[in-house]
């Protein structure tokens, strides 16, 4: 699947994105992206004011009824975003006073230095937004690029991947349309909690791979809760041009599943449902005979709620549900970190 080579980081060679999929028949990039935009295509779309990385603020809602707006999903590692850029540059360059056009990092282990970089390298004009997840939320992130164009109405007009003629027809479309600017939600102001250290775990069931059911906040205090969120393209996709963070990847798999037999812990994998479907991700454990249950974060809530922007993250909480230590682990000493965290409970 040509498609998944977007994982790809974007000095790797062309010939890369011919590297086998997980399974033949799963969607290209388009159809992820179009069938994520179903829900959208035609509703409100919500207003938000988003800070660019120079501090300048961009409010989305008073933008509607006088420009449409053209905003991109990409991130610095992704070889199809890295292709398009150009168009994207041109789009910019000939927007004109109705056309609105923003960059949206994913912020997905994508730091600001990283995207400063990029810029920098790519002679990048255009306002530079790095996405802290309302984004993602709102427009139902699910593959970069990701492209959504909002008419000058407010309402969502078009979701998709590939930069074609279809996105160059609906951002003429969208210029277009002028109308009663309908209510829509404020999405910045919304209350969303989010679960830090000394929070207890959400009382919530998600459902693995396999069909059971898993509470995040243990019924019987027996047990330490340990979240590894995980990607299933990060070991081989990233092997050639971020070699440290697949094998970050690599390493935790391999010590989670040394561990998994602890019986002082309970373990959980929430994959990131970026470019990945459960079809994906059942592969990606056989491949790796992965003992652990598995779940697809597939709208992201889950990483949302406990603000992981990388992977691999390690949460783990007490026998009590209460989280007591959060890692990003690097390398072995990060391996024998996550060992030592789960293994303390054997002494409690």
């Amino acid at each position: 699947m040509n498609s998944k080579a977007i994982w790809l980081p974007a000095v790797l060679l062309l010939a890369a994105a011919a590297l086998p999929a997980a399974a033949g028949s799963e969607p290209s990039g388009q159809e992820r992206a179009e069938a994520a935009g179903q829900g959208l295509i035609g509703t409100p779309a919500p207003r938000m004011v988003l800070k660019t990385i120079d501090g300048q603020q961009i409010d989305l809602g008073s933008l509607y009824g006088r420009k449409a707006v053209y905003l991109k999903f990409w991130a610095t590692w992704c070889v199809p975003c890295r292709e398009q850029m150009p168009h994207f540059e041109r789009t910019f360059e000939s927007a004109g006073p109705d056309l609105a056009v923003i960059a949206i990092n994913v912020g997905f282990n994508d730091t600001l230095a990283d995207v400063q970089t990029y810029r920098t390298r790519l002679g990048i004009r255009m306002p530079i937004v790095i996405d802290d997840g309302q984004l993602a939320e709102a427009f139902h992130l699910r593959v970069t690029p990701q492209h959504v164009v909002i008419g000058r109405d407010g309402r969502i007009q078009y979701v998709g991947h590939l930069a074609s003629d279809r996105l160059d027809a609906a951002l003429v479309t969208a210029r277009s349309v002028a109308s009663t600017v309908p209510a829509a939600k404020d999405v910045s102001a919304a209350d969303t909690h989010s679960y830090v250290v000394g929070d207890e775990l959400p009382h919530m069931t998600v459902a693995t791979l396999d069909g059971k059911q898993f509470q995040l906040h243990p019924a019987v205090a027996k047990q330490r809760t340990v979240l590894v969120f995980l990607s299933p393209w990060c070991e081989s996709y990233l092997a050639t041009s971020r070699p440290g963070l697949a094998a970050d990847c690599r390493v935790v798999r391999e010590k989670v599943d040394a561990l998994a037999g602890n019986a002082n812990a309970r373990w959980l994998g929430i994959a990131s449902g970026l470019w990945a479907t459960s079809g994906e991700l059942a592969a990606y454990r056989d491949e790796h005979r992965i003992k652990i249950g598995l779940t697809l974060d597939d709208s992201g809530n889950l990483f949302r709620r406990f603000r992981v922007m990388n992977v691999p993250t390690v949460v783990i909480a007490d026998e009590s549900g209460r989280i007591v230590q959060r890692l990003e682990p690097h390398g072995t000493d990060g391996a024998s970190a996550l060992a030592t965290a789960v293994g303390g409970a054997a002494t409690r």
